[in-house]
C-alpha cells in the first residue's frame, strides 16, 4: 500500500498544496499574556501540553484541576501548571529536562474555540506561589513553569467538524468498550473486570488529590 503514496516532502510543496495563511491568521499571535488570555486561563480546566525529547519522540499529557485552579499566571510571559498525583510516567516532564520546548492548548467546555500557548518550560519543585496553587488541600510537589513565547486563540473548525461538545455525538461505550474493559484486555490482564469496574468506579474520583 505504502508504495502508491503520494508524500509531501519539503516546505515549498506543503505551501502550494495548502496555501499561504491570511495575514490576519499570522499577526494576530503575541509573545506575552494580555487581559482577554488571562480571563480564558481562568475559566478553562482543562489543557493538553506536548513536549518533545532529545531523540525527537513526542508527548502530548493532559492536564486538569477545577477551573480557577489549573493554571496560575505569575506575569504577562509567565504561567505554571501544577503537577497533581498521577501514574507517575512523567514522560513530559522527562522531556522538558532535555528540551524546554513546549505547546499548550487551552479548552473551555462547550467553546470551539482555543488558546494556544508555545514557549519554555522549566520544573518548579518549590516556589511561594505553589500555596495560590493548593486544591482539596493538597499543594504539588512540582510545577511546570512556561515562559511564553507564543500565544494566540484558534478557531473552532476542527472542534465543529468533530461535533465534540454535541451532546447528540456522545456514545462513549457504543464503540469502544468502558475503561476496566480496556485495561483488564490491554494494561492488567490478571485483574478481573469486576475488581477493575470497583476501582474505576466513585471511589476513583476521590483519590484524584491523594
Amino acid at each position: 500500500m505504502e508504495t502508491s503514496w503520494t508524500e509531501v516532502t519539503d516546505e515549498a510543496e506543503l505551501t502550494a498544496l495548502l496555501g499561504v495563511p491570511a495575514p490576519a491568521a499570522v499577526a494576530k499571535e503575541r509573545d506575552r499574556l494580555v487581559a482577554r488570555d488571562v480571563e480564558w486561563l481562568e475559566a478553562s480546566g482543562f489543557c493538553v501540553l506536548a513536549t518533545a525529547g532529545a531523540d525527537g519522540s513526542c508527548d502530548a499529557s493532559p492536564k486538569g484541576d477545577p477551573v480557577g485552579t489549573l493554571v496560575h499566571v505569575l506575569d504577562d510571559r509567565t504561567i505554571a501548571v501544577a503537577e497533581r498525583p498521577g501514574n507517575r510516567r512523567a514522560d513530559g516532564y522527562r522531556n522538558i529536562l532535555v528540551n524546554p520546548h513546549v505547546g499548550l492548548l487551552f479548552l473551555i467546555p462547550g467553546r470551539g474555540d482555543t488558546l494556544r500557548v508555545n514557549g519554555r518550560a522549566r520544573l518548579v519543585r518549590d516556589a511561594p506561589f505553589f500555596d495560590a496553587m493548593v486544591v482539596k488541600g493538597h499543594r504539588p510537589v512540582l510545577a511546570v513553569v512556561v515562559e511564553v513565547e507564543q500565544v494566540f486563540h484558534h478557531c473552532a473548525k476542527a472542534f465543529l467538524r468533530s461535533g465534540l461538545w454535541d451532546p447528540e455525538t456522545w456514545a462513549p461505550e457504543d464503540h469502544v468498550p468502558r475503561r476496566a474493559v480496556l485495561a483488564h484486555e490491554l494494561e492488567r490482564p490478571e485483574t478481573s473486570v469486576a475488581e477493575l469496574d470497583a476501582y474505576y468506579g466513585p471511589a476513583y474520583g476521590e483519590r484524584l488529590y491523594t
